[in-house]
């Protein structure tokens, strides 16, 4: 945890909060917290700054806080993500969290099991929980937005055309594909398919939304290291 990520409700007064959750029990165990230490903290969707230490016990710790700085500056990018097997999602959107995406599209693909879309990880507690660890790691405040679409046809030709309007549009895909492009600070829309990519159908769907197929080398990666790759080339993070 490299960033106490602070909610209204710990609040007791305008600078003062008292956390007695998870996140005291990761402190106490983690930081080994002692009276006038100074923690880094940030207020969900807010600023960030330092956390004094007032007081601790066994139950809870509080933090006199002072938030005067802003927090880092989010990836250009609009996320398509066929949605991953369940072990897989939780890794995954913890990785996308931290380096800096806001808006995320789990979509369905043909090669998505249909028992993905029933998994607990999709409800709207348990992604929170993913994207906060997210934001821990990174020591970032700002909570992306997931967005669910299980049906591929509709989305890509109802939605897909304004989401994409004006940003570099590019679908990872690891057969008859352009080489990567350059890192760039350009509003980009990324669409990266389940493992074995997307099917020929599925890429031309997107090609004629304006996509441009793209690889990063001879190498097929797991999605969850082909997402770091691509965006560690595509932006310079």
């Amino acid at each position: 945890m490299n960033l106490i990520v602070l909610f209204e409700s710990d609040f007791t007064a305008t600078d003062t909060v008292i956390i007695s959750d998870r996140r005291f029990h990761h402190i106490r165990q983690f930081h080994q917290p002692v009276q006038g230490q100074q923690l880094k903290v940030g207020l969900l969707n807010g600023k960030t700054g330092s956390g004094t230490v007032i007081s601790l016990s066994e139950q809870s710790i509080t933090l006199e806080v002072l938030l005067e700085n802003q927090p880092p500056a989010a990836l250009p990018l609009t996320l398509l993500l066929a949605l991953p097997r369940p072990k897989m999602l939780k890794r995954t959107l913890q990785t996308i969290t931290s380096m800096g995406v806001k808006q995320i599209y789990l979509i369905n693909s043909y090669k998505v099991d249909k028992s993905y879309w029933s998994t607990p990880l999709l409800q709207q507690d348990s992604l929170r929980e993913q994207l906060l660890l997210g934001l821990e790691q990174s020591g970032d405040t700002i909570l992306p937005e997931v967005h669910l679409r299980k049906r591929f046809k509709p989305f890509v030709e109802d939605e897909l055309p304004e989401i994409a309007c004006q940003t570099r549009a590019l679908v990872a895909h690891p057969y008859h594909a352009s080489p990567c492009p350059a890192a760039s600070t350009e509003n980009t829309t990324l669409a990266i398919g389940p493992e074995g990519g997307f099917i020929p159908y599925e890429v031309e769907k997107l090609q004629a939304t304006g996509f441009e197929a793209i690889h990063i080398g001879q190498r097929i990666l797991r999605v969850e290291n082909a997402v770091p790759v691509l965006l560690a080339r595509l932006f310079p993070v």
